[in-house]
């Protein structure tokens, strides 16, 4: 079995990774995303039984993923999933379309309708850019002169991703969110994300504490990942005072190392475990084995 790892700089999460597999005796090999050529009418990347993606670029792991799903060659996560949960209206379309308890959320495609939609939902709410991480971009808009401004910045200055507008309900969360991690079918862990500033994410400057994993979380967490195609992903959910859990966003190339600590869970070793059952049903699809997963070496 060889794993080829895509990714570009290498942060805290990969080196835990490389470390893992170096550990377990799993061949690996690194594939910059800077320095890869794709030829689509060459043969080429079967020397590699799993694909595990980790680019830090959206649109390098996007058409990559694309090209190699296309190729046959399995990989972690799909393209799917990447086109889902890199788009926030993507994910939140799957998630309501699948059941799964969000936010109430409205898209408008001009200022003037967005204005109209943001007064519809009540002061404050929150505006996102539909692609984005790390919490960055984000504004609670808490009156209609906010409303104005932001919406003309963005109309003015901003890319072609931020003429779409995706407005959300503020929730009024205890001063936390929780972040839940999917492997397969199961929520391995969860911490959550404390700061006295509305944005929680930890690369903002939330702290990060163990959060019990029950199995209502566990659950809701699993729905999640099953509607936005499933596999490796980290899922944000919100504590409303009346309505409970709500899923917010679905994370499909996360980072993971401010969790390992709190939670006690070792995050990295799972997704290899993950990364290595892709790969063996890779295999056996493509030589018609029928014995149990486990008796593939």
């Amino acid at each position: 079995m060889k794993v080829g790892v895509l990714c570009s700089r290498i942060r805290v999460e990969e080196k835990l990774l490389f470390e893992t597999m170096e550990k377990r005796g799993i061949p690996f090999e690194r594939i910059d995303d800077r320095e890869v050529i794709f030829d689509f009418h060459a043969d080429g990347w079967t020397q590699y039984d799993v694909i595990l993606e980790r680019c830090i670029n959206h649109s390098r792991a996007l058409y990559s993923l694309r090209i190699l799903d296309d190729r046959g060659i399995p990989t972690v996560n799909t393209f799917e999933v990447a086109d889902t949960c890199g788009n926030k209206l993507l994910t939140t379309s799957a998630l309501v379309r699948a059941g799964v308890p969000t936010p109430r959320t409205l898209i408008a495609y001009t200022p003037e309708s967005a204005l109209e939609a943001i007064e519809r939902l009540g002061y404050p709410v929150v505006l996102k850019p539909a692609v984005g991480s790390w919490g960055r971009l984000l504004s609670k808009i808490n009156d209609r002169d906010a409303a104005e401004a932001v919406l003309e910045h963005k109309q003015i200055l901003g890319t072609y991703h931020h003429s779409i507008f995706y407005i959300q309900e503020y929730i009024h969360k205890p001063g936390r969110d929780i972040r839940a991690f999917v492997v397969g079918d199961e929520t391995i862990c969860a911490i959550y994300r404390k700061s006295s500033h509305w944005i929680t994410n930890t690369a903002r400057g939330g702290t990060a504490t163990n959060c019990p994993v029950t199995p209502e979380l566990n659950e809701l967490c699993v729905r999640a990942a099953r509607a936005v195609g499933g596999g490796v992903v980290a899922v944000d959910v919100l504590e409303d005072p009346d309505r409970g859990f709500l899923v917010n966003e679905v994370n499909y190339t996360m980072e993971f190392r401010n969790s390992i600590e709190p939670t006690g869970v070792d995050i990295p070793g799972r997704i290899i475990d993950f990364v290595v059952r892709v790969a063996k049903e890779g295999w056996a699809a493509a030589n018609g084995w029928k014995e149990p997963m486990e008796a593939i070496t």
